[in-house]
């Protein structure tokens, strides 16, 4: 970004800011989507279709990222919107009302700051933040603004799952002593790529990397595999598995931070650029309370299948075994979900649905399944989250969103404390902050060296 146009953009963004408007139940909320990959076009395809949203802006490093948006866009609505490179433009614009943002992880928290700080409400994917520091920076940032930050944590608007939380909020398996998350998500290799000296035509590559280190152009760095390098993403715990660590959380009451965190595992059977765990396991300690989590990205089984109870028939003589009785539902096999055990029973949730069972018996006492999707939304749960979202907008009432910053930071949190026990070899004792104690390699985890002018704070 030149002076003059770094001069626009703060100048726009405090008009911006000092401006408000108050919605009608029908206006439409103009809506900017910043980053246009995997997940970013399933924003645009959800926004074009909602009724109360309409899609005016489209950013993304990538000019022909934009020009597929703008092509779909066209066809599903019969309108364009404005194409920028460069999201601080997008900020300075008076007509963009709130921005969509689907940019890699380490981009969320400045993408976030700056945009609220330019008078918009935001919509960030998850996970929340790319560090503990970032996410302490964003709700900082949201209450000053008085802006609305809702998280992409969709699993929050789902209807069976909220009725699966509300069921054991209200004692269905006993009190929850301990809740798993589950991240079996098969990832194959990436390989080896090597460096380039230029980036592919169209591309603004010193943008791409904004807050992370400056470094050679990679194939493996851009599109959906900077998942897994440290500086731009956070591994699948923090991918896939941020969303399940957030429904751990929220089956225990949405507590706040551990007393203790610790996290060992390691990069299995691959000999590949990755640098993050394909397998990994993590634990941590609530006072009475433990939430545990595991990913395998190699081949495996997955879990949450109930002993089958055995009974001997009546008159059957001594020694003969018991039959099997069949359970009275196909039980879920949670590869990519939660379970969660009480002191009454313990229950199985994945997308598929919820189960839940009750004693010795594991008698089956509860089971839901998912709605059926309205059709061209891009899958109801995100169509329902952003609904929310922008109802929260018009209200002004933060407390009605599912899973604003306040909330959605401390999921990200956990998924930073297991990678930093993971990356130290320690286990994490915390103190107010919060900080570790005695641990000097960990503290400075917390944050991270930012690449000037793309600093957070």
């Amino acid at each position: 970004m030149s002076n003059s146009s770094s001069r626009r953009f703060f100048l726009g963004a405090a008009t911006a800011a000092a401006a408000t408007r108050v919605w009608g139940a029908n206006d439409k909320i103009n809506v900017a989507i910043v980053g246009l990959g995997g997940r970013g076009s399933n924003h645009l395809n959800v926004y074009s279709h909602l009724p109360g949203a309409r899609v005016a802006g489209l950013c993304d490093v990538n000019q022909a990222a934009r020009e597929v948006a703008q092509s779909r866009l066209v066809k599903d609505t019969s309108q364009k919107a404005k194409e920028f490179k460069d999201m601080r433009e997008v900020f300075a614009d008076k007509e963009i009302e709130a921005v969509s943002i689907a940019t890699p992880n380490h981009w969320h928290a400045l993408a976030t700051i700056w945009a609220l700080k330019a008078g918009k409400d935001v919509y960030c994917e998850k996970p929340a933040c790319h560090n503990i520091f970032e996410g302490q920076q964003m709700i900082k940032t949201a209450r000053e603004a008085k802006k609305m930050v809702q998280i992409g944590s969709q699993h929050r608007s789902t209807p069976f799952k909220m009725k699966a939380m509300d069921a054991i909020h209200g004692g269905l398996i006993g009190n929850v002593y301990m809740a798993k998350g589950l991240c079996y998500k098969r990832r194959a290799s990436i390989g080896h790529k090597p460096d380039l000296d230029a980036p592919p035509a169209g591309v603004d590559w010193d943008m791409f990397l904004g807050p992370a280190p400056l470094r050679k152009f990679n194939e493996l760095r851009f599109k959906y595999n900077w998942h897994w390098f440290w500086d731009t993403g956070n591994g699948d715990i923090g991918n896939q598995g941020v969303h399940e660590m957030g429904i751990a959380r929220w089956g225990m009451g949405d507590p706040g931070m551990p007393l203790s965190a610790i996290s060992t595992g390691g990069k299995y059977e691959y000999v590949d650029d990755q640098e993050t765990p394909n397998t990994q396991f993590a634990s941590f300690d609530f006072g009475g309370r433990q939430l545990q989590f595991e990913v395998r990205g190699v081949l495996t089984g997955g879990e949450g299948i109930p002993q089958v109870a055995r009974r001997r028939p009546s008159g059957a003589a001594a020694g003969t075994p018991p039959p099997e009785e069949k359970p009275a539902s196909t039980p879920l096999n949670v590869a990519v979900g939660n379970l969660f055990f009480g002191t009454e029973g313990w229950a199985a949730m994945n997308d598929q649905g919820f189960q839940a069972y009750k004693g010795d018996s594991q008698e089956l006492i509860l089971e839901l399944k998912p709605e059926r999707g309205r059709p061209g939304m891009g899958g109801d749960a995100t169509s329902l989250h952003m609904e929310n979202f922008l109802a929260a907008c018009r209200s002004r009432n933060e407390k009605e969103l599912h899973d604003g910053i306040t909330n959605a930071f401390q999921s990200a949190a956990l998924c930073h404390l297991a990678n930093i026990s993971y990356r130290t070899g320690e286990k994490l004792t915390l103190e107010e902050g919060p900080k570790f104690k005695g641990n000097a390699a960990a503290n400075k985890m917390l944050t991270r060296d930012y690449r000037k002018p793309y600093v957070v704070g």
